[in-house]
């Protein structure tokens, strides 16, 4: 039986940087009730009439608060022609009237919050699209965990974590000159608190330094997501 406190195995890959990028069609964005425009081009559909990628991938963007989640998981999402899933906006009402008031979110608190986004990732994926981006701090391996349920009765999808890497301070600076977010100040020392480290266990997650400008970091997690993808198009070809 899962429990969410033992880690489990994880089949990933490891990415390293590729050159190139395309411009595809602008992405489409996941709402709280899992809906979505349209299905990807390069979608085939089965005798059913579901649309069914041969190979499908999840693609989580993770990081402390003030890392960039939302901006670099957008556009994986416009260049990819994915699906979004904004994590924030799948948080019950108690949970951010707690991070309003600087209240830290327990383990308690994050469970029906980790199954919502893997769901909602996976009702995606149910319309056809070949993959989805979303955003979720996911600080924890057992956070993570949770999400890596996902793949287990389908063969042919793919979990995949870019971890958005900076110090405290950088982070701290840039909450700061945030304006109109929940997410105070003061929640970025205790989510470092929190904070596990991806371990080089989990195969399935990149590390970008989020220290550099805005466009160098979208540039280098493009290329990485395109480069695991290259290799696993590969490999299911041999």
């Amino acid at each position: 039986m899962l429990s969410y406190n033992t880690p489990i195995p994880v089949n990933g890959q490891n990415a390293g940087p590729t050159a190139g990028m395309s411009a595809r069609p602008p992405f489409k964005s996941v709402g709280n009730n899992g809906s979505a425009n349209g299905v990807s081009s390069n979608d085939a559909v089965s005798g059913t009439g579901r649309h069914t990628p041969e190979e499908q991938h999840i693609w989580l963007v993770t990081g402390p608060a003030g890392c960039g989640k939302s901006t670099v998981a957008r556009y994986l999402a416009e260049s990819l022609h994915w699906p979004y899933i904004e994590g924030d906006e799948f948080h019950p009402p108690a949970n951010i009237e707690k991070m309003s008031a600087g209240i830290p979110l327990t383990d308690a608190d994050r469970w029906d919050w980790l199954t919502a986004l893997r769901e909602a990732s996976i009702r995606a994926l149910d319309q056809g699209n070949s993959g989805v981006v979303l955003t979720c701090s996911a600080l924890k391996r057992k956070y993570r965990d949770v999400i890596r349920v996902a793949p287990y009765f389908t063969p042919n999808l793919h979990l995949h974590f870019i971890y958005l890497d900076a110090s405290e301070e950088i982070l701290l600076q840039r909450v700061l000159a945030r304006q109109n977010h929940y997410m105070g100040a003061n929640m970025v020392h205790s989510q470092f608190e929190a904070l596990e480290l991806p371990t080089p266990a989990e195969t399935d997650v990149i590390r970008i330094d989020v220290s550099r400008p805005a466009d160098m970091v979208m540039a280098d997690a493009l290329n990485q997501v395109l480069h695991t993808i290259d290799g696993i198009q590969k490999d299911q070809s041999q």
